[in-house]
């Protein structure tokens, strides 16, 4: 049964739903619509934090060694939002769940540019965190598409969101130069400027869910589910072999997951930093962040649709063997060439790309209606924490070696992934 609260409002909200798969399907796709709309902004205000975090840090701290910091900071701090999304969703909904979480992300990005303004590191610190919830409830944002979708609509239902924040995290990078005019000139210091674009567009990204995604696909798949289970017998054999395959698909969804957002976060981190060293402007930054994030989202479509095509497992490897290339190019990579660098951070971009909506995939392949978005928020939480570790430990890192060590051991943490795949794919072909 499930866990969702509903009021009398959404009940008769529902009946015309739950009876009706054409009104099912067209809900679908305007509960799609409205997502799609909401992430170009979310993807926006997602941008600031990757591109410059770390370049505030340095400027703050006036050291190197702790320029994973703010990656870390934002990151710890969407694991704590997507654990309570998570959890606000399954029991209220998306709309409110997905909604809050992007205000909050915009309160978050507002006390980023107080800090600098006043240049305070304890209050830094605690709006990063804050922050975070932002990028937590965009990339949950994903899932909402796929509460009405079938099983081979899923992945794409979940890229379709996810090609669309390309808009807002590709001009976000390359309006660096533009923002931090605008900050300059109100006496905010210029690396600030890129979040006062993020405080404005994750409140829109809010504003959108709380007005339009009504009714709620959640609660709407939910009352479809608890009609179904009415006409099922809840005790039977096969359940039980169900939810063993459901258990074993969440841990290889999460795991696929873990390890392409350490080696994505661990690099990306640091990129921008690496870069500052050997000359290269702010602008020049924007634009090889601006490729690769674009390479996150921008080939959603057509990931989604061969995840559903050719499998989930299948394109985890090929997100393996991706992030392996990303790694050794950017390892090798001349400190001053522009152009291989972006070749460097477009790969690393695509296969994260790969391996979170293949992940996203085996976790709504996993679960049901009823422990869904409780579910999702603890995987999305241990995505988050992976990435927390990978920013943290990226600065330590270079400033003990150098980020050609760091790029290698991406690599290396991408042919495990590789390895596990297909090993998994060997011993059990039953599962994605």
């Amino acid at each position: 049964m499930s866990s969702v609260q509903y009021t009398t409002k959404q009940q008769e909200q529902l009946t015309s739903y739950i009876h009706s798969p054409e009104n099912q399907q067209k809900l679908y796709r305007r509960t799609l619509a409205t997502v799609i709309f909401s992430q170009i902004f979310g993807g926006a205000g997602l941008a600031a934090g990757i591109t410059v975090g770390a370049l505030l840090a340095q400027d703050m701290l006036g050291t190197d060694h702790f320029t994973g910091v703010p990656t870390a900071l934002f990151t710890l701090g969407s694991a704590v939002a997507a654990f309570l999304v998570g959890r606000f969703s399954q029991k209220y909904g998306r709309r409110l769940g997905l909604g809050l979480g992007f205000l909050a992300g915009g309160l978050g990005a507002i006390g980023v540019v107080v800090s600098a303004l006043v240049n305070s590191i304890v209050l830094l610190m605690i709006s990063l965190l804050i922050y975070g919830a932002g990028s937590a409830t965009n990339l949950q944002a994903r899932y909402a598409g796929t509460d009405l979708a079938n099983s081979k609509q899923r992945a794409t239902a979940a890229s379709m969101a996810m090609v669309f924040t390309t808009f807002g995290a590709v001009s976000g990078p390359n309006l660096i130069e533009v923002t931090g005019q605008l900050a300059f000139s109100i006496g905010v210091p210029r690396l600030a400027g890129p979040f006062i674009l993020a405080a404005v567009a994750y409140f829109l990204a809010g504003v959108v869910l709380l007005l339009f995604l009504r009714p709620d696909p959640l609660l709407v798949a939910n009352a479809i589910a608890d009609l179904f289970s009415h006409h099922t017998n809840s005790s039977s054999g096969a359940e039980r072999v169900d939810r063993q395959v459901g258990k074993r698909g969440i841990i290889i969804g999460a795991t696929i997951m873990i390890l392409t957002q350490i080696v994505m976060v661990a690099i990306m981190t640091m990129t921008p930093v690496h870069m500052k060293h050997h000359g290269h402007g702010l602008s020049e930054v924007g634009l090889v962040i601006g490729f690769h994030i674009g390479s996150m989202y921008l080939p959603s479509l057509i990931t989604g649709i061969l995840v559903d095509k050719v499998g989930r497992k299948i394109m985890a490897i090929a997100s393996g063997v991706t992030l392996l290339l990303a790694g050794v190019v950017a390892a090798l990579a001349p400190g001053d060439s522009l152009t291989v660098l972006i070749v460097a951070l477009s790969l690393l971009g695509l296969g994260w790309n790969f391996g979170l909506i293949s992940g996203t995939a085996l976790i709504v392949d996993s679960t049901s209606p009823s422990n869904r978005a409780k579910v999702q928020g603890s995987v999305d939480v241990l995505i988050a924490l992976a990435g927390a570790s990978g920013g943290a430990l990226s600065g330590i890192v270079v400033a003990q070696s150098s980020y050609a060590f760091l790029s290698f051991a991406g690599s290396i943490f991408s042919l495990l992934l590789i390895l596990m795949m297909i090993w998994l794919q060997r011993k059990n072909r039953s599962i994605g």
